[in-house]
């Protein structure tokens, strides 16, 4: 996929859609797009790794915990997020149930002089949240609070 996402027209709040052939690399591209509604992430230095897993009982309940962590690695560790290295999704049975287990790699830097930040994400919602299949690959639309 050419296009990894695009920021789109939202009265008060930030909305983006992400693209991927798939749901982890929609999911990447997805947290470059939020944090392009805070700072350049193509500026960020990559020095410092997190690694992020959590599991979900639905793909849109995965998306809002995976860009909640992104905004927790913020908030508490002034952690500016600069790229996405790598995003592992299983989905699996427990108790008759379908799981999904994220396992993630991102890279940054903290909050210096360095970086300009000129917004904050609040938080990841539901509304008007959508995954679909193109043929092509996915499309994640995401509504935040910002």
């Amino acid at each position: 996929m050419e296009k990894k996402y695009e920021i789109m027209e939202h009265l008060a709040d930030g909305k983006f859609r992400a693209y991927g052939r798939n749901l982890e690399e929609c999911l990447g591209n997805a947290a470059l797009a939020m944090a392009s509604l805070m700072w350049e992430p193509e500026k960020i230095k990559p020095k410092i790794k997190e690694i992020i897993k959590l599991e979900a009982a639905s793909p849109e309940q995965l998306t809002v915990k995976f860009l909640t962590e992104l905004i927790y690695l913020l908030e508490v560790k002034s952690f500016l997020l600069g790229r996405v290295n790598g995003i592992k999704i299983e989905k699996r049975k427990q108790n008759g149930d379908s799981v999904y287990h994220l396992k993630a790699e991102v890279a940054g830097d903290l909050i210096s002089p360095h970086y300009e930040i000129y917004g904050q994400v609040k938080a990841v919602t539901y509304n008007e949240m959508k995954i679909e299949n193109t043929g092509d690959g996915l499309v994640l639309q995401v509504v935040v609070d910002m």
